[in-house]
């Protein structure tokens, strides 16, 4: 059965990683090529054509570059070097332990950063007065580089947690858990504070935070039918509303996509911690539940790209001129070549 999980991780970390790329090349070279969608995203978000303000932007390509190193920490040089190169450089002690704690930065960056930018639009859709003094581009650099570091700093100590699993030629090879990590008060403490801090606190932000817009949204649509007397059964078209319809469509599916792919490792987290229970000692359902609930995880740094293709009509336009481009290249070059 362990087999059978085994299996379908191998094929589907493979898939997460080309996602988006043609796979004609041998393995390590679609490897090296993973991030496709992500930098795409960065590039035309940073030319900034899409008609998004310059604050909505900074969020936007920040979260990218997150999501970009999940995607390459956690994706590649894990799941990826774990399943198709198990014994290389990569799990020398101190180099896997260094990607290990990348990981759980560039994890806990993505995850804050769609916190930081729901708080933006919140701001900027329900409160007015601080909308002009809030929702700017130096703030929302403030505010990222701020983050950025802070998590950071947060996941250096978890370096410390890895020891060698084995000692050849005097190399330590492979990362292991140390006990005293599961056992020392100070351990166990800062991992509760770690896991309140992602995915929990997180999760309940966002929750509250949509809760809190939609009522705002609500309450503010009856006014404004109200004093446009489209209650009476008129038909005009509300510029205000039309603005902020697609704000909040670009919100929701951003913080909609993060709770549905987060909330299977919520529950995971919910339940052993209620019952008392440790992950070591789970049976196979429970098991490859926990595992579902990381491959959504790490499915949630690839969704963005697609949401802004699907809800933004200017993003689309600049990402099929990305695709065409190296076509339209090639295709030139041919036909000079061939005259």
């Amino acid at each position: 059965m362990g087999a059978t999980i085994y299996s379908v991780e191998k094929i589907y970390y493979m898939i997460l990683a080309v996602i988006g790329v043609p796979v004609k090349k041998f393995l390590l070279i679609s490897v090296l090529n993973v991030p496709a969608l992500n930098s795409i995203a960065i590039v035309i978000l940073s030319r900034g054509k899409c008609r998004l303000s310059t604050c909505t932007t900074r969020y936007l390509v920040a979260m990218a570059g997150a999501d970009l190193l999940v995607i390459i920490s956690e994706v590649v040089l894990t799941r990826i070097n774990y399943y198709y190169f198990p014994i290389c450089f990569l799990e020398i002690t101190p180099v896997c332990s260094v990607i290990a704690v990348l990981a759980h930065a560039a994890t806990d960056c993505s995850v804050w950063f769609t916190v930081t930018f729901t708080f933006d639009r919140f701001v900027a859709i329900c409160c007015q007065k601080l909308k002009t003094k809030y929702c700017t581009k130096k703030t929302a650099a403030v505010v990222l580089a701020t983050t950025c570091i802070l998590l950071c700093l947060k996941g250096i100590p978890f370096y410390l947690t890895f020891e060698p699993v084995e000692i050849i030629d005097n190399l330590p090879w492979f990362c292991n858990l140390k006990t005293s990590s599961f056992t020392d008060p100070g351990w166990v403490s800062f991992n509760w504070i770690d896991t309140i801090l992602n995915p929990l606190l997180p999760f309940t932000l966002i929750l509250l935070l949509n809760a809190l817009t939609v009522r705002h949204i609500l309450v503010s649509s009856r006014v404004r039918k109200g004093l446009r007397g489209q209650s009476k059964g008129e038909n005009r078209n509300d510029p205000e509303m039309e603005s902020r319809r697609k704000s909040v469509i670009l919100l929701f599916t951003i913080s909609g996509s993060f709770i549905l792919l987060w909330l299977t490792t919520v529950a995971d987290f919910l339940y052993y911690n209620i019952a008392g229970t440790s992950p070591l000692d789970y049976n196979y359902s429970l098991f490859a539940f926990q595992q579902v609930g990381y491959m959504l995880q790490n499915l949630c740094s690839c969704t963005n790209t697609f949401i802004y293709a699907v809800t933004q009509s200017k993003f689309r336009e600049q990402f099929k001129s990305a695709v065409k481009y190296p076509v339209t290249l090639i295709t030139k070059l041919i036909h000079y070549n061939n005259n």
